[in-house]
């Protein structure tokens, strides 16, 4: 299997992980999907694991039509339903879908128990990789309270330049609690700025 990052820093963080690598690296399934795979869909029970390995998946909302973007999943991260995997057998709250042709890892919540049982670390990993995620979305919930949707724009500039380059407007609307009008007049309002 090709290296990947994400799971080479996996593996480098758990050294109990080396003696049984190979089979471990077996379990993932690599997969192909086009733009706009939904991949984990509202209201259905999943315990899959997605890791990126090229490409962008977008975490999102639907509710009445409407279609709010929460976060966004490139190359080298991981995501599940939260939902689903807390062992509650609660159907996922939110969707996942590719916003672009993306390579993905998939890692049944099967194997994912037989890895965490043989390998007690990985419950440690799991939980500082949802406390960041946890740390992500309330500075993002904090933002939309204290920032003005400008100031969002930059802040995402800032922290993931290649993702605004990436990604279709309208989602980083959508992701920025704004219409893509009112993006468009940001954006040109920057770039006179910078002129």
């Amino acid at each position: 299997m090709q290296s990947i990052p994400f799971l080479e820093n996996l593996k480098k963080k758990i050294p109990s992980l080396e003696k049984n690598w190979d089979r471990y690296t077996s379990m993932l399934k690599e997969k192909k999907v086009p733009a706009k795979t939904v991949l984990i869909k509202k209201g259905v029970y999943t315990k899959n694991i997605f890791i990126v390995k090229k490409g962008c998946l977008r975490l999102k909302f639907e509710d009445k039509g409407r279609d709010i973007t929460i976060a966004f999943f490139p190359e080298n991260r991981a995501i599940t339903s939260i939902h689903s995997y807390r062992g509650t057998y609660r159907d996922s709250q939110l969707s996942v879908e590719s916003i672009e042709p993306t390579e993905l890892f998939i890692l049944t919540g099967e194997d994912a128990e037989i890895i965490y049982k043989e390998n007690e670390a990985v419950r440690e990993f799991l939980l500082e990789y949802v406390a960041e995620r946890f740390d992500v979305y309330m500075n993002l919930f904090l933002s939309r309270i204290r920032d003005s949707p400008e100031q969002r724009y930059l802040n995402l500039i800032k922290e993931q330049q290649d993702l605004v380059n990436r990604i279709p407007q309208h989602y980083i609307a959508s992701f920025l609690g704004i219409t893509p009008v009112s993006l468009s007049r940001i954006r040109n309002r920057i770039w006179k700025e910078q002129k």
